[in-house]
């Protein structure tokens, strides 16, 4: 029998119940992938983290990552609740670490200012796919109960992806965003046809100073109705602003904060870092704070 010691970790907030939750296993080694998969249908995050040992001096730790029913490449969320919990368990100090995942090594900052933690990871390749077809635009927006005059004219539906794709979709209104009741099975259908599983939706209507968008991700193809707050879906999307000129920037670095998880009861707020190169997005970074939930161990 195996005792394996499991975190849950609200990301992307300092508050418990609120944000993106996320299941966290610090010691992994040893777990079978049917083990993985069991432990995340029974925490039933959107994701669950899986910590290793490095298997190559090219990085400190390897994580893998599961919904409640497979396992994806790499989650945002996730990682700053692993990181989070390795802080907070390890005592560790502010520092960068390598982690070895499905979209690459990758570094994570951690930086700790008395009690409280950051960390900033830093995403994979960005990919900005040409615009849907119009029969694929209007089978989403048919899923997702949109008609033309909710979409941002300024804004293309297209896959970007940092590491796990995610359709982009921009629209007018906050109050739209709020009240969208997708076809859960509509859209499932569709991710196999365009192979990307989640569909960001987001608008720029904010009337926070510091909140540039708010947005709602879906993704039933990989058992996750709704998420939260997304890493690789913000990430993403401040790529594509950047990309189609929607924002001002020094042509160096773009950031914004985003909110996410209102019509969930879970808002939390993540910061993205866009690095320009000739006026071309290059690199993405997101990052929040977290809070543990808790610790428990399960015998398997």
């Amino acid at each position: 029998m195996k005792a394996v010691t499991v975190y849950q970790v609200d990301a992307f907030t300092n508050l418990k119940f609120k944000g993106n939750p996320a299941g966290v296993v610090l010691q992994a080694d040893g777990l079978t992938e049917d083990e993985m998969l069991d432990i995340a249908k029974e925490l039933n995050n959107s994701e669950t983290a899986f910590v290793f040992p490095p298997v190559s001096s090219d990085h400190d730790v390897w994580l893998r990552f599961f919904t409640p029913s497979t396992e994806v490449p790499i989650c945002g969320h996730a990682t700053i609740a692993a990181h989070y919990a390795r802080a907070v368990e390890n005592h560790m100090e502010s520092c960068t670490v390598l982690h070895k995942t499905g979209a690459g090594i990758l570094p994570v900052q951690i930086e700790k200012q008395g009690k409280e933690i950051r960390v900033t990871m830093t995403q994979g390749p960005i990919s900005i796919e040409p615009p849907l077809e119009k029969d694929i635009c209007q089978r989403i927006m048919a899923a997702l109960s949109l008609n033309p005059k909710d979409l941002d004219p300024a804004c293309p539906m297209q896959i970007v992806s940092t590491g796990h794709s995610k359709v982009i979709i921009g629209i007018r209104r906050r109050q739209t965003l709020n009240a969208l009741q997708p076809d859960f099975n509509g859209l499932a259908a569709l991710s196999k046809d365009i192979q990307s599983n989640g569909y960001f939706v987001f608008t720029l209507d904010s009337d926070h100073p510091d909140i540039l968008t708010h947005a709602r991700m879906f993704a039933p193809a990989i058992g996750i109705n709704e998420d939260p707050v997304t890493g690789n879906g913000n990430g993403p999307l401040g790529a594509y602003l950047v990309h189609h000129r929607l924002v001002d920037h020094d042509h160096r670095l773009f950031c914004f904060k985003g909110m996410q998880g209102e019509a969930m009861g879970r808002p939390g707020i993540i910061s993205v870092e866009v690095d320009i190169e000739d006026n071309r997005p290059v690199r993405t970074r997101v990052g929040g704070q977290a809070v543990m939930v808790f610790k428990t161990v399960i015998r398997i």
